[in-house]
């Protein structure tokens, strides 16, 4: 084993074992990409020697791995085989690491805000996404953890190599004399960067050259970065191997993203053989491009205040033309990949949920998924009660039908307002919509 790579297993037993006394857990936020690979992989190996020398290990190690349910699908299939060997080998290998997987809430999926309330494609002005998808799912159990324990300490694949600004950051929160340094936000919350000091090389050559302690081929994370390498990409020689590319620039996230101009890692696996993903690039790309079209913003904010510019949220005709291409880009990814899911039904129900808070009456989620699929959507509250209920409506309302549609509007609000828990505003809801109707009425 190469110096480097003990000299930081030597410093994370020191840190594991001596200089910190607490039985605060440890959590590694895990991508499944290269720097929070390496970091496990050590820390994985520092565990097992002391568990050679000690003969237990008393700290638990979380592997929270946060999926935005919008990641790049390529990389979302090879993070869930990996995280089941981590448990598998976990248990079989008696080390003390538990994975935690996260989502968003609900009502804080991308899908949802962006097709069923409006929210317009992310930008650097508007980036309402970050602490939605990524942020407040982990730090929800990190909460659980320093409730538990008083303390907690996170473990980031961070490296100071990575950019100027990077290094900046890790040195500005820096405690003098400690490896732990004060998380920016989070009370009673540590940060460890083990590979703080690892150039982008050494990260490869750990890869390369390191067995994977739960079984996992390295060699496919290696093709994935390379496959996702674009052109104006540099990729240096790795030492391990003269024919090895570390491509090591490529940046992986959310398959959605329109904060970035480009999403130079999608084109390239397009382009590597990838093909099936030139759906989800296509959509992506018509999102950003839609963006700031006037035509398709309300000149209200969500809360009737006038939006600046007049560029307020997306109409609901637009909500819906996207929610099409969704669901056309998901049945076409399903041709080659069936277990490829871009939205789930819960989602969709959810989406429904808010069109109708709204006002929104005229687009069904159903009808759309029935265009798409030619199947119904389960939609759980289409029951037979509901059918029949709506019979017994329609005959109490036959010499006014207009009032029957106003009342099964009505009802829908209060039914799907518990959906996503949040049932205030109801009574507004209702008023709102029983004054609409009466001005139409006169």
């Amino acid at each position: 084993m190469a110096k480097f790579i003990q000299n930081i297993i030597d410093e994370i037993i020191d840190q594991y074992l001596f200089a910190d006394e607490t039985k605060r857990p440890w959590i590694i936020g895990f991508s499944g990409g290269k720097d929070s690979t390496v970091m496990l992989q050590l820390v994985w190996e520092a565990l097992k020697q002391v568990k050679d020398f000690h003969g237990v290990v008393g700290r638990d190690i979380y592997v929270v791995c946060n999926d935005t349910m919008v990641e790049n699908p390529v990389i979302t299939e090879y993070v869930h085989r990996v995280l089941d060997k981590i448990e598998q080998a976990a248990v079989e290998q008696d080390i003390p690491v538990r994975v935690i997987k996260t989502i968003p809430r609900l009502e804080d999926s991308f899908w949802v805000n962006l097709i069923g309330k409006g929210y317009p494609a992310p930008n650097n002005a508007f980036r309402w996404c970050t602490e939605r998808l990524k942020i407040k799912p982990t730090q929800r159990f990190i909460v659980e953890q320093v409730d538990e324990f008083g303390e907690a300490v996170i473990l980031i694949g961070t490296r100071s190599a990575e950019s100027a600004s990077r290094a900046k950051s890790m040195k500005k929160h820096a405690i003098k004399g400690k490896r732990l340094t004060k998380h920016p936000t989070q009370p009673n919350t540590f940060m460890y960067a083990p590979i703080r000091h690892l150039m982008l090389e050494e990260v490869w050559y750990i890869i390369n050259t390191m067995p994977s302690p739960w079984g996992a081929d390295n060699s496919e994370l290696f093709q994935i970065y390379l496959d996702a390498s674009a052109d104006d990409y540099e990729c240096p020689t790795v030492v391990t191997d003269k024919e090895h590319k570390s491509c090591g620039q490529s940046r992986f996230g959310c398959w959605t993203c329109t904060v970035v101009k480009q999403d130079k890692s999608m084109s390239a696996l397009i382009e590597n053989g990838l093909t099936w993903l030139k759906p989800l690039l296509q959509l992506r790309n018509e999102l950003a491009e839609e963006r700031n079209i006037i035509e398709n913003r309300m000149p209200q904010r969500r809360n009737g205040t006038d939006a600046v510019n007049g560029m307020g949220p997306y109409f609901p005709q637009y909500r819906a033309s996207v929610l099409q291409r969704l669901l056309k880009a998901q049945k076409e990814v399903q041709k080659d990949k069936p277990h490829v899911e871009l939205i789930t039904n819960q989602e969709l129900i959810a989406i429904q949920t808010i069109w109708y808070r709204d006002f929104v009456f005229d687009q069904k989620v159903s009808e759309i998924y029935h265009n798409a699929y030619k199947t119904d959507l389960d939609m759980k509250n289409q029951n037979e009660k509901k059918e029949k209920e709506m019979e017994l409506l329609k005959k109490t309302c036959e010499k006014t039908p207009q009032d029957f549609e106003l009342i099964q509007e009505l009802l829908t609000l209060q039914k799907n307002k518990s959906l996503l828990n949040r049932k205030r505003g109801l009574k507004e809801d209702i008023e709102t919509r029983i004054e609409e109707y009466l001005k139409k009425e006169k």
